[in-house]
């Protein structure tokens, strides 16, 4: 093996290195089944890791380490997206609560190329005032575009009332006045406290040499340094929630809508396969609970739920929206009986199953290429450990009616919950 390397763990298929000379994580997945390889580096650096004043600096730095390096450029024609729409390559980057991935799915033969450039601007990108200035513009218009659509700027002020201290309270893409106004010495301190190799887990999946793979990861990310300093933890916990918290949203647009949201604990936790059955038991497909009882009955034009688990604690939420001259009380209170029905009767089994085999062959189609199996193993190794990738769908199996029970009852009581009405400002209702 790589003597740059020392072998952590191997565990169905997939093994762990430690590039000794920075610590950073090396997960090796071969699948050859194409002559195709996808590379992901995911930092653990995300919204969770920033505070007033700068938030949305890690989303607006996604966009900035796409401006260039002194290998990559405009100005000498190697310009990031060229180089790699020249190789026919599929490449993005993405930011969330908990993280920051960059990835690139190319031909196998051109599995150095990404490797060097996400080497490259590790640490060597350019933060420059006028790349901050353009790209600043852009994120507005994002954000901009978010803030004309109800439902997501309903989800945003739910989770900003649902989380009182943490910095899930504030979205990724951050506050209007932060993504305007942050300066860009400010980012370019955020970018040397986080993207360094030790905060960053690599990942190759497809086509390759393992031992090929090590000596041009060794090549390109050895001579990076670890930080000299060590990466800034978070610390702050969400104090539990003491009572109900209740909001009103009045803006333009056309439906009403509801939304609840209840804390859920985080994703390594024990109970996280089962709150994500739950998921499905309410939401998934035209039989699922919620379609029946808000969809079918025409109170709903639609209606879903979701179990946000992350590193620390998140939340389960429901929406609703609702069809015209549907009072926003009475969806309410269907979707909240459907919750007390849960905690009476355990789901029927032909009902678990289902929820299951949606859970797993979700999972299938996508382990299906290697783009999925690196996205669902970035995100995995982002909230928990990549182990999470391979243990899930049998923690999915192990589920049972008298887990969701047990978890319905635990979690979605009055004192944790968090109800939003968004209210078009045409309608009169109070």
């Amino acid at each position: 093996m790589n003597q740059s390397f020392q072998k952590i763990t191997e565990y169905d298929g997939i093994t762990e290195y430690r590039l000794l000379s920075n610590d950073m994580k090396v997960l090796l997945v071969p699948r050859r089944a194409a002559p195709v390889a996808a590379f992901m580096v995911v930092y653990r650096v995300g919204s969770r890791n920033e505070a007033v004043g700068h938030t949305g600096a890690t989303h607006l730095l996604e966009h900035m380490l796409f401006k260039g390096t002194p290998s990559y450029n405009r100005q000498n024609g190697t310009q990031i997206a060229a180089v790699l729409q020249r190789q026919g390559a599929v490449f993005n980057a993405d930011t969330w609560f908990d993280r920051t991935r960059y990835y690139e799915m190319l031909p196998s033969d051109q599995i150095e190329l990404a490797i060097h450039l996400e080497a490259d601007r590790m640490r060597n990108s350019f933060i420059a005032d006028e790349d901050r200035q353009s790209e600043m513009t852009v994120v507005r218009n994002e954000l901009e575009r978010g803030e004309n659509d109800p439902s997501r700027i309903l989800d945003e002020r739910l989770w900003s009332l649902a989380f009182r201290e943490h910095p899930y309270h504030h979205p990724t893409i951050g506050w209007r006045s932060d993504v305007e106004g942050i300066p860009t010495s400010r980012l370019k301190d955020f970018y040397d406290i986080y993207y360094h190799p030790n905060n960053a887990t690599a990942i190759l999946v497809g086509d390759f040499d393992d031992e090929a793979a090590l000596e041009l990861i060794a090549r390109h990310f050895e001579p990076i340094p670890r930080s000299a300093h060590p990466i800034p933890p978070m610390y702050t916990v969400e104090p539990v929630q003491e009572g109900e918290i209740r909001f009103i949203l009045r803006r333009a647009g056309q439906l009403g809508i509801v939304e609840m949201g209840w804390h859920i604990p985080e994703s390594a936790h024990t109970d996280s396969a089962a709150l994500a059955v739950l998921d499905h038991i309410l939401s998934a497909g035209v039989t699922s609970r919620l379609y029946q009882a808000l969809v079918e009955t025409q109170l709903a034009v639609s209606a879903g739920a979701q179990a946000f688990q992350f590193i620390d604690p998140g939340l389960f939420t429901i929406d609703i929206t609702l069809h015209p001259g549907i009072e926003h009380a009475e969806a309410e209170k269907v979707a909240l009986q459907l919750i007390e029905t849960l905690k009476q009767d355990e789901a029927s089994e032909s009902e678990l199953q289902k929820a299951k085999n949606i859970i797993l062959t979700q999972m299938i189609f996508l382990r299906d290429s290697p783009f999925g199996v690196i996205s669902v193993i970035g995100e995995a190794e982002a909230v928990t450990d990549w182990k999470l990738f391979v243990d899930w769908p049998r923690m999915i199996e192990r589920v049972t009616a008298a887990d969701v029970k047990r978890v319905v009852n635990t979690y979605f009581t009055e004192d944790n919950r968090t109800v939003g009405y968004f209210i078009p400002k045409n309608e009169e209702e109070f």
